[in-house]
Parts: structure tokens; sequence; C-alpha cells
């Protein structure tokens, strides 16, 4: 049975965030974030979101903890979660994947950090960041392989892929938009 939630994953600065909170508010629903929640732990921890990524490869209760939220955030309707695991969580959600090359992550990336800062995260150079999110990625895919084997860079499960660096915001908030009211009216 479908439910009225979307679930957007994707590579690192592939937009994420930015898409899930325009696509909740354009269609009335409450976004929430797993990032901006292990981004906190990290603030709170007085590390960066680098440095918890790596604690939580042995402290299994870090994901645990972020997952657990997923999943009780999950008995509710009219949500959109941007997420790397959430799609896990909620197979019967509408399923996005945005996918971007890593470089044009770190430039976008850096860019935010400038302007806008983020918490618990610094950038003093694209080459830096690109590092740092390779690692972080690294981090993750064998994190989530070792936590419940699960294979984050497997697309198959995604009722829709988007590569980001060739879509516009705007573009990719449209697509997500219609793909998921279509999906809602099929059987």
């Amino acid at each position: 049975m479908k439910s009225k939630i979307i679930t957007i994953a994707g590579t690192l600065g592939s937009g994420k965030s930015s898409a899930a909170k325009r696509v909740a508010a354009e269609l009335g629903y409450t976004h929430f974030s797993s990032g901006d929640l292990f981004r906190a732990m990290a603030a709170e921890r007085g590390i960066s979101v680098e440095e918890i990524n790596i604690k939580a490869e042995a402290e299994q209760e870090i994901d645990h903890a972020v997952d657990e939220r997923l999943r009780e955030l999950s008995k509710g309707s009219e949500l959109v979660f941007d997420s790397r695991t959430a799609f896990h969580w909620m197979p019967n959600s509408f399923r996005v994947f945005l996918n971007l090359d890593p470089h044009v992550a770190a430039e976008r990336i850096y860019i935010h950090i400038q302007e806008e800062g983020r918490a618990s995260q610094v950038g003093e150079s694209v080459e830096a960041i690109y590092a740092s999110t390779i690692a972080r990625r690294a981090s993750e895919l064998k994190r989530y392989k070792a936590l419940y084997n699960l294979d984050i860079s497997d697309l198959s499960p995604f009722d829709l892929v988007i590569d980001t660096e060739k879509n516009s915001l705007d573009a990719v908030v449209e697509a997500i938009l219609k793909n998921y009211r279509a999906w809602l009216e099929r059987d």
C-alpha cells in the first residue's frame, strides 16, 4: 500500500535538503532531515560531521538513534524525508535518488559553507571538501552495509533518479512533484 511519504536519498551535496524542503512546502507536507539530525549530534559532541561519521563506524548507537527517529516518524503521513536510509525503512514511500558527481558536489558544498555556513562542517578549500566527501561516502557505504546489509549505492529500489548537475533545483522539484502525483494515481 502506498503512503503519502516521499523519501529523498542521494549523494553528498546533491541537493537533498533543498529539494525536500521545497517539495514539502509545495505539498503542505512536513519535512525531516536526517542530515540535520546527524549534524546536530556532531555539534552536541563538539566534533565535525566527518568525525561523527567515522565514530559511527564503531559506535552503532549513533546510526540506530537516527534510524529509530526515522521509523517513529514513518508512522505518520504527508511527510518528506531527506535521508540516505529512509527509503529502506519506508518501502511504501515514493523513493527518489538525487545523483551528483563528487567534484561538483564539493564545489557546491564549499560555496554553501562560505555563504551560509553549515553546522559541524568546515571547508577551507574545494579540494579539502572533496577529500572529506569521498571519505564520508566510503564511511557511509561501509556502515550501512555492516548495519543493515544495505548498499546505498544501489539505485534499483528508487522510483525516480535525477542527476542534479544537469537539472536546476526548480526542475528537480518539478520532476519530483510530477512523478509523485503520477505514482499516487497508479494502482
